[in-house]
């Protein structure tokens, strides 16, 4: 607040009045929202002593601007703008000009001159009054300080969404669930990873319109951005991926449900029992379109999501959508498609979602991040490819791409599918499954749900976090005293044991049911060397685990457009012969992991041949340990003895400069003895 002053000539006293913001220049007085009376205040004849010593009432009445689009604005609206901060004489002026609100930001005292617009000073003043249509107040703006980027600012509405209790519920929910139990450093939670990614989003966004202006990228499609990227993770449930991933299928495995699904329910009851749709409308949005828009940056194409939720179609794979069909978006029109892979890129995975989580998950891990996000904010920009509009990077950023893409396979080799954290979100996934029916969740009309009930009422689900661990760990019930025990040996590090790991031959699509069927197969592979102790289907668990690029098998750059410096228009693609010869040659692989629920040593050593026994009987590769724990069994497998012989010859051939033991056309030839 700044003070001016008016003079009361009947007292000799110059008397304070307080306005925001309010500014000098010249002779006139303006101010951040545009005051209409600014009479002197009087205070009556008869006051009293009190009446003296009470502040006056404020009775200034104010037009704000703050929120207004003012890039929607035709001719007329920008005139009445200009007339409506005292500069009426120059109104016919902007009129005969076509002066529009797009050209606002474009406007500078030179072309003010051209225009005729004189003297030096009022061209100043118009330019002062322009620019606080676009730059928002500082001290309207929120402070983050964020580890990973800094003093961030959020918009107000950001903060006000923020500031509700199903926002305020991430702050108890881990981000990578049962990682935490083997990172100590991984504490960091969804809450400050959502805020990271709507900031994210606001930066590229904003970049995009700072480098191209004939996108005509409006505030409110900037704060709708922005909005998607703040609440795109409202739908997590406990531990993160392991409720969506582990808990859900196995409960309820005719249930199609993903996490995406739960954040738009979740961003609709947000806004609704918080009662934010008038604030949105205040901060220059228009509901329900824009609404729609946000929850379609979230989840993708509503319809889909819909038939989704009703059984009757796989959530939407970021490996098949595509935008040359026809235009399955409803919140934006196709001019704008570039808007829908700043949040969730559908086309190859670019996104800030991932550029936060790969900072913040490596800052928190420990380990290193090769990818650095600001330069790909500088390259940035939208060009169109086959009638769309979508974003670019440079041609020479094609490898920094596909390091990216490595950060995020190194993440989930070394962190996010760790046997150990693995192990133990099967075994919370267990205890839950154990306690479903016993915990009891208050939620919409007095209803009561369960843990795995509890998506199908956001109120209930609202409550569902972390919690539910220290709820059943820490309880004296008797229905829970089986889920109790296995959380307290997670607790005192009592955990099943990987009794190894192999991989398949070709991709498998394998269902909960089969998976206990598997488990099944490996009791049943005794080994044929025998051994001393008889295990039963119940004692294993075995985990498919989907390692790829983002895109199953497929190569995400090829969805990649790029363009040159010479023509930054100009869309262009680059295929990976293109790149390098030392980029993977295969984008996908599973990982097959049997654990062992017995944790005596005899128990583990049979397991682990058992183990080695049903690989060779469903023709799996060999175990990297298969070799030391059954000795005896892996010669017995004829291609895994040729495999071997083949490596042999090839570390021959390294060794002797080239000259293996076999010749040119196959036949065996000696070696040469020089000494």
């Amino acid at each position: 607040m700044k003070r001016t002053w008016s003079c009361n000539r009947k007292e000799g006293r110059e008397i304070p009045q307080q306005t925001h913001e309010t500014e000098f220049t010249g002779s006139l007085f303006r101010g951040k929202e545009y005051p209409v009376d600014m009479e002197p205040r009087k205070r009556p004849r008869g006051e009293t002593q009190a009446d003296r010593l009470r502040t006056p009432e404020k009775r200034v009445c104010y037009i704000s601007s703050r929120h207004v689009d003012f890039r929607e604005w035709g001719v007329e609206e920008t005139c009445t703008y200009i007339q409506r901060e005292g500069f009426d004489q120059w109104e016919d002026t902007f009129r005969a000009e076509q002066i529009t609100g797009v050209g606002l930001p474009y406007l500078t005292e030179s072309q003010l001159e051209k225009m005729g617009v004189n003297p030096l000073g009022i061209r100043l003043e118009i330019l002062h009054c322009l620019r606080k249509l676009w730059q928002i107040s500082a001290n309207t703006m929120k402070i983050f300080n964020d580890p990973i980027h800094g003093h961030i600012e959020m918009h107000p509405l950001l903060v006000c969404i923020i500031d509700t209790p199903q926002f305020q519920r991430l702050r108890h929910i881990k981000q990578l669930g049962a990682t935490y139990l083997v990172f100590p450093g991984a504490c960091h939670n969804r809450f400050e990873h959502s805020v990271g990614v709507g900031y994210l989003a606001g930066r590229l966004v904003q970049a995009l319109n700072e480098r191209q202006p004939e996108l005509l990228i409006s505030q409110r499609d900037v704060l709708c951005v922005q909005i998607a990227g703040l609440c795109h993770d409202l739908g997590h449930g406990p531990f993160s991926h392991m409720f969506d991933g582990m808990f859900i299928p196995k409960i309820r495995p005719d249930v199609k449900w993903k996490h995406e699904m739960a954040s738009v329910q979740m961003f609709d009851h947000l806004i609704r029992v918080n009662g934010l749709e008038l604030v949105m409308e205040q901060h220059g949005l228009v509901l329900p379109e824009d609404l729609l828009f946000i929850k379609e940056q979230i989840a993708g194409p509503l319809e889909s999501l819909a038939l989704l939720s009703q059984g009757q179609t796989p959530l939407p794979d970021v490996s098949h959508i595509s935008l040359s069909l026809q235009w399955p978006y409803q919140g934006r029109p196709e001019e704008k498609s570039f808007l829908y892979e700043i949040v969730a890129n559908k086309r190859n995975g670019i996104d800030v979602d991932k550029w936060d989580y790969f900072a913040r998950d490596c800052y928190h891990l420990g380990i290193q991040n090769n990818f650095d996000y600001r330069r790909f904010l500088k390259f940035a920009r939208v060009c169109e490819v086959n009638g769309k509009k979508h974003i670019c990077t440079r041609d020479k950023e094609v490898g920094n791409l596909y390091d990216m893409f490595h950060t995020r396979n190194c993440l989930h080799r070394r962190a996010y599918q760790h046997r150990v954290g693995n192990i133990i979100e099967t075994m919370i996934t267990e205890a839950f499954v154990k306690a479903d029916k016993h915990i009891q969740i208050l939620g919409s009309e007095d209803r009561t749900f369960t843990i795995s009930t509890a998506i199908d009422d956001m109120e209930a689900y609202a409550k569902l976090t972390d919690h539910i661990f220290e709820q059943i760990l820490y309880s004296s019930s008797p229905d829970l005293a089986e889920a109790r025990a296995i959380l307290n040996n997670i607790i005192r590090r009592k955990l099943y044991k990987c009794v190894g790991q192999t991989r398949p031959k070709r991709h498998l699509d394998v269902t909960q049911k089969e998976l206990l069927d598997w488990a099944a197969s490996v009791a049943q592979a005794i080994p044929q060397s025998g051994t001393h102790v008889s295990l039963q289907a119940e004692d294993f668990i075995v985990n498919i685990i989907n390692m790829d690029y983002g895109m199953k098998e497929k190569n995400p750059i090829n969805n990649v457009s790029f363009y040159c410096k010479n023509d930054p228009t100009k869309a262009i693609k680059i295929r990976k012969n293109q790149v390098s010869q030392l980029l993977p040659e295969k984008f996908a692989e599973q990982l097959i992991r049997v654990y062992c629920k017995r944790t005596d040593e005899k128990s583990i050593e049979a397991a682990k041949k058992y183990f080695v026994q049903w690989c060779i009987n469903k023709d799996f590769t060999k175990p990297q340990d298969g070799d030391l724990i059954a000795p005896e069994l892996t010669p017995l497998k004829a291609s895994w003895v040729h495999e071997d012989a083949v490596d042999d010859d090839d570390d021959d051939e390294e060794e002797d400069g080239g000259m293996s033991w076999r010749g040119r056309n196959g036949t065996q030839t000696a070696k040469t003895k020089l000494f």
